[in-house]
C-alpha cells in the first residue's frame, strides 16, 4: 500500500471544489484527515475508485511538528554540506567570505556555513531557517521581473493557495488589524519600503526576506460595511528562486515572526 508523504499529495488528488460530500467543510480538511490516518481516501467520492485502493487507509500519525521541523531542518543541512558555496554566492546574491554565505535577510546581515549554522545578530526560528537553507539550495537565480503575482497564479500555487491563506494571510490580518504600529515597525526594523498605490490598498510594503524572494504586503483598513482585508503578493520569479514549498514555509515563518513581534510589543492579537 502507498503511502503519503505531505498533505499536498492528497491534495492533488483531490477536485478541490469543496463539494463537501465527504462532510468536510473543505477539501483541505478532507485532505488532513486522510493524511493523519483519520479517514480512507475513498470516502471521496471524485476520487477514481482503483486510486483510492492503491492507498487504502493511511496508518494513524500523531503529527508532532517540533519534530518534523527538526527532521527537515537535519535533511537540509546533510544536503548543504555537498554543494559548492563559492558557486552558490554569485547564483543568490549572497558573498562567499571562505566560510560562509554572506547576504541580507530583511535588511539584517546573515551567514550560512556549510553545516546549516546560521550567523545573525537577530534571533531566528525554525520555521525561518528552512526557507533561507531551502534558498541556498533550490534557488536559480531568475533575476527579479518587478511583477507581483497572488500565490494562486504562481506555477504551483493553485494547490497551496487556499492552505497558504488560511495559515499566512488571515493570521496576518488579525495581526495588523490588532497591532497598530505594525506597518511602522516593518519599515524601522526590517527596512520595509512604501509602495504607492498598490492594488488600491490602505498600506502597501514592501519587505525583501530573501535576496531575490521579494514580498509585497498589502492591507485595507476597515470601513463602514466592509471589513480590513490584507493579501500577499510575490514576484513572478518567486517559484525558481524558492520552490512552492519553501514560499509556503517563508510565508508561514514571517507570520510567526510579525506574531513575536506582537507580543513582545504588548498587543496579542485576537
Amino acid at each position: 500500500m502507498l503511502q503519503f508523504k505531505s498533505l499536498m499529495d492528497i491534495l492533488k488528488l483531490l477536485e478541490k471544489s469543496n463539494c463537501r460530500k465527504c462532510n468536510e467543510k473543505t477539501c483541505m480538511a478532507f485532505a488532513a484527515a486522510v493524511f493523519k490516518g483519520d479517514r480512507p481516501l475513498s470516502d471521496c467520492p471524485q476520487v477514481a475508485q482503483e486510486i483510492a485502493q492503491m492507498y487504502g487507509s493511511q496508518p494513524n500519525k500523531q503529527i508532532n511538528n517540533e519534530l518534523d521541523i527538526e527532521q527537515q531542518l537535519a535533511e537540509l543541512r546533510v544536503k548543504l554540506m555537498k554543494i559548492d558555496f563559492a558557486d552558490v554566492a554569485q547564483k543568490i546574491d549572497a558573498a562567499y567570505d571562505g566560510t560562509k554565505l554572506v547576504f541580507k535577510i530583511m535588511g539584517k546581515d546573515f551567514g550560512v556555513d556549510a553545516a546549516g549554522k546560521i550567523y545573525t545578530d537577530i534571533h531566528v526560528h525554525p520555521w525561518i531557517t528552512i526557507p533561507i537553507l531551502n534558498y541556498i539550495l533550490y534557488c536559480k537565480g531568475a533575476p527579479v521581473k518587478g511583477e507581483w503575482v497572488p500565490l494562486r497564479e504562481l506555477p504551483s500555487g493553485k494547490d497551496w493557495y487556499r492552505l497558504f491563506g488560511q495559515r499566512c494571510e488571515k493570521p496576518m490580518k488579525k495581526i495588523a488589524d490588532s497591532y497598530t504600529d505594525l506597518f511602522a515597525d516593518l519599515v524601522d526594523i526590517f527596512n520595509g519600503q512604501s509602495v504607492d498605490n498598490h492594488y488600491q490598498s490602505d498600506v502597501a510594503l514592501a519587505l525583501h526576506p530573501l535576496p531575490l524572494v521579494p514580498l509585497l504586503i498589502c492591507y485595507w483598513h476597515e470601513e463602514e460595511g466592509m471589513g480590513s482585508d490584507l493579501n500577499l503578493f510575490f514576484d513572478a520569479s518567486a517559484e525558481d528562486n524558492l520552490g512552492i514549498e519553501g514560499i509556503y514555509a517563508l510565508g508561514t515563518g514571517i507570520t510567526r515572526m510579525f506574531e513575536k513581534l506582537a507580543l513582545r510589543h504588548g498587543s496579542v492579537p485576537g
